[in-house]
């Protein structure tokens, strides 16, 4: 899979543009942007070319985490192009690169066929990990820029962050989006999903359902009490974290050390 260097150097030349783009007072996205664009798309490319070899979606543990970073790198690029926090950048595309790096050093996977039923399922759940992922990087960022100005100190990157107000809500409107995609992703695993002692996805369903809640419970307290600030940020990195090791730890156990479909 030599082709997907090709991405991985389109993120990573983003990445240091938008590294030197945020240093300057006047700034000029185009450069970066335009990197970050062709990478998104040679990823996506890459991931295309895959699928038609095998005649398959390959959803295995390094695509699934392949597809989540091209989820999060093209969802960055959205927003900075509509003028809204570059700055997430410098974090997502090198993750996008790295991400995309290790499903091109241990190469395509032997997938299973998936009818339509279960390739929508696992779809609404790709994108439900990668806008929740962004939610959790927002959520980190909106920490440091409390932090920072709770401290009274000011820098490039400080000022390369929306204000507070504007940065919570896109971070609440990202959950939102986020929480909205999880739900159909449960849904149509209840609906779909046949026998779930036999496929080994009792603990990925409880962690999973359990994020949703928490979730839930942020949006809820954000309608009913406008909870803001920390309470976001925990609330938020909680629930992430309860995601992450439902689908990816589950997956990693079942099957980079049991051997197993996950």
């Amino acid at each position: 899979m030599a082709i997907a260097w090709f991405p991985v150097a389109a993120y990573l030349a983003a990445a240091a543009l938008l590294v030197a783009d945020l240093r300057r007072e006047e700034r000029a996205p185009l450069a970066w942007l335009a990197a970050a664009a062709v990478g998104v798309l040679l990823h996506a490319g890459v991931h295309v070319l895959a699928w038609r070899a095998a005649g398959v979606a390959d959803m295995h543990f390094f695509a699934a985490l392949s597809l989540v970073g091209l989820g999060m790198a093209g969802l960055t690029t959205l927003f900075a192009a509509g003028g809204r926090m570059a700055a997430l950048g410098v974090v997502a595309y090198p993750i996008a690169a790295l991400v995309l790096a290790a499903y091109a050093g241990y190469g395509p996977h032997l997938a299973q066929p998936m009818d339509w039923r279960l390739q929508l399922h696992a779809w609404c759940a790709l994108l439900a990990y990668a806008t929740l992922a962004v939610a959790a990087l927002l959520a980190l960022m909106l920490w440091l820029q409390e932090r920072a100005l709770r401290r009274h100190r000011t820098g490039p990157w400080l000022r390369a962050l929306p204000p507070l107000v504007e940065l919570e809500t896109l971070l609440f409107r990202t959950v939102a989006a986020g929480f909205l995609l999880l739900s159909a992703t449960l849904l149509t695993g209840a609906l779909f999903v046949q026998d779930l002692f036999a496929q080994h996805l009792v603990h990925k369903t409880v962690l999973s359902v359990l994020s949703w809640l928490l979730f839930g419970a942020l949006l809820l307290g954000r309608w009913r009490r406008g909870w803001r600030g920390r309470i976001a940020v925990r609330w938020t990195l909680a629930a992430m974290g309860l995601l992450v090791l439902a689908f990816f730890g589950s997956k990693a156990v079942l099957e980079l050390v049991l051997h197993r479909v996950g």
